[in-house]
């Protein structure tokens, strides 16, 4: 069995403060580490707190051509207990600003950065779209995708790259009520999507959500690791306390999962009926690799 220990970090970031997010952030990899982890996924925006204010996040802003204090710390944890790190951050390009995730490899380097593709609410008067679209990374022999919260919203980005090869698929989140006025007791809608989509792509997915509130939010925590068949393989933890939802993920079984006996969703797609409306008919598995 190939495995790998999938870490979703569930925390509440202090809001603007960089310092103690890096402490904060080191401490929980360091921990995930020790537990057997070795992927561990912070959440959405954690190096300066979910707060949309584009003054105040510009100037706490980082980029990978000069880290700044939570880019640096998080690398140095990465490169200590040598494990893959994905952590969101506000990162600035030139006047650009974006809601992105750092890929930090187990020698402590950056190996890219996701930029989130779809902007939720406010989002859209601070950030700057996503413009990289939807790589795939390559760390220590394991293919990686990644998304962040709203991002789930959009079944294809998913697909996409479950069909790029992505084994699993990181997320960082910042999931807030309001949007989905259902209740399902202890349960949320946006953990639930993440189990479905796991089951439906055949990819493991990391999805480590903040708690508390930074007003005018709530966050519901929930953090969570689902197995390839939609399973939840570590959690969802609770609505509040940090926690870390950790399980070991085989790696040979994700590949059981898109080759059932009964057919393949991947290859049994009809692309012939629905590529042209979609725009994309997918790219063979070796493509979009950063």
């Amino acid at each position: 069995m190939t495995a790998l220990g999938a870490a979703a970090v569930q925390a509440a970031a202090a809001p603007l403060d960089p310092a103690a997010n890096a402490a904060a952030g080191s401490a929980a990899i360091a921990a995930a580490a020790g537990a057997g982890a070795g992927l561990v996924v912070l959440p959405e925006l954690f190096a300066t707190g979910y707060v949309l204010d584009r003054t105040a996040l510009a100037e706490r802003a980082e980029n990978t051509a000069a880290p700044g204090t939570c880019l640096t710390a998080w690398s140095a944890a990465a490169a200590r207990h040598g494990v893959t790190v994905v952590a969101g951050f506000a990162e600035r390009d030139g006047d650009r600003l974006f809601n992105s995730a750092a890929v930090i490899d187990r020698s402590g380097a950056i190996a890219g950065v996701y930029r989130k593709l779809h902007l939720f609410g406010a989002e859209r008067d601070v950030f700057d779209p996503g413009d990289r679209g939807l790589p795939v990374f390559t760390v220590d022999g394991i293919r990686l995708g990644v998304l962040i919260c709203y991002d789930l919203r959009f079944p294809e980005a998913m697909r996409i790259l479950a069909l790029r090869g992505a084994h699993v698929v990181a997320v960082p989140t910042a999931w807030v009520r309001g949007f989905d006025h259902a209740r399902h007791g202890d349960r949320v809608p946006q953990a639930t999507g993440a189990l479905v989509q796991a089951n439906l792509n055949q990819v493991a997915v990391v999805c480590a959500d903040q708690w508390g509130e930074q007003p005018p939010h709530t966050f519901l925590g929930r953090s969570l690791v689902a197995d390839p068949y939609g399973l939840p393989a570590a959690g969802p933890l609770g609505a509040e306390g940090d926690g870390t939802a950790l399980a070991l993920i085989d790696l040979d079984e994700i590949t059981r999962a898109r080759e059932r006996a009964v057919g393949s969703p991947v290859r049994d797609r009809r692309t012939d009926v629905y590529a042209a409306d979609l725009g994309y008919a997918g790219d063979p598995p070796d493509g979009g690799e950063r």
